[in-house]
């Protein structure tokens, strides 16, 4: 059992993807659409439009919708260009800041990241700035207050998984298990805990900090602020950053 917790950081995503469900169905229509323009329309033959479905699913994206977006990037080359572009920078407090993109503008995308960090108390960095203090994993969030402790262990390890990190609940939450794989293992763990009745809360093939800084109070807050900014740009698919917040409750 590893010993960090992410329950903050994952709670303060969770509320931001509820409170900007609009924002984020559209990010993810992106990624199906330029998934699909990419490897074809069909999810068995194509991991990364399997990988896009599924994060739209986790957000409660309609199936329609889901569809829509499916048919307009497989359709005969129509409709924008998108170029997948990773930026790396420094946050506040010493904090480390990796964010992925999908641009039909790069030059448009970098001028908005480099003044968002700017503005914020950060820079922009070259790329490889800070990726050696990230790992990338397979990462599966999972309900804590749906399944105790032996279950999720047993069906995750058996699948495969490297690793479970232990919720931090609260008085009113109870936190989320955090299976950790591979990026090899990732799809067949996470289809033998969908198989084992388990609900997925979010998945993601995710940059994981290998030594979290923690930060708190005016720190925290600034971490909080650049990384919200970050992610409320259109071009932004995916934000990580070594920052635990310590959560003030």
């Amino acid at each position: 059992m590893a010993g960090h917790s992410k329950w903050a950081n994952i709670r303060h995503r969770k509320e931001r993807q509820d409170k900007k469900r609009s924002k984020v169905w559209s990010k993810c229509s992106k990624a199906i659409m330029v998934a699909a323009r990419a490897g074809g329309p069909d999810p068995d033959t194509n991991l990364s439009l399997r990988y896009a479905i599924d994060e739209a699913k986790y957000a409660n994206m309609p199936k329609d919708t889901i569809k829509r977006a499916i048919q307009k990037g497989a359709g005969a080359g129509e409709g924008d260009s998108y170029e997948s572009i990773t930026y790396e920078g420094y946050g506040p407090a010493g904090t480390a800041i990796i964010i992925e993109t999908l641009t039909d503008n790069k030059n448009r995308t970098v001028t908005d990241i480099r003044t968002i960090f700017k503005k914020c108390g950060g820079s922009l960095g070259n790329s490889g700035a800070v990726a050696y203090l990230f790992q990338t994993k397979g990462q599966i969030l999972v309900d804590a207050s749906k399944i105790d402790e032996d279950t999720i262990m047993e069906h995750a390890i058996n699948a495969g998984a490297e690793d479970v990190q232990s919720p931090e609940a609260t008085d009113d939450d109870a936190g989320f298990w955090t299976v950790l794989t591979e990026p090899t293992d990732f799809q067949q763990v996470k289809t033998a805990l969908e198989e084992a009745g388990i609900e997925i809360a979010e998945a993601q093939i995710a940059k994981i900090p290998i030594d979290p800084v923690t930060v708190t109070g005016e720190d925290a807050q600034k971490v909080i602020t650049i990384i919200e900014a970050i992610e409320d740009n259109d071009d932004v698919q995916c934000v990580f950053t070594n920052a635990e917040i310590e959560d003030p409750a």
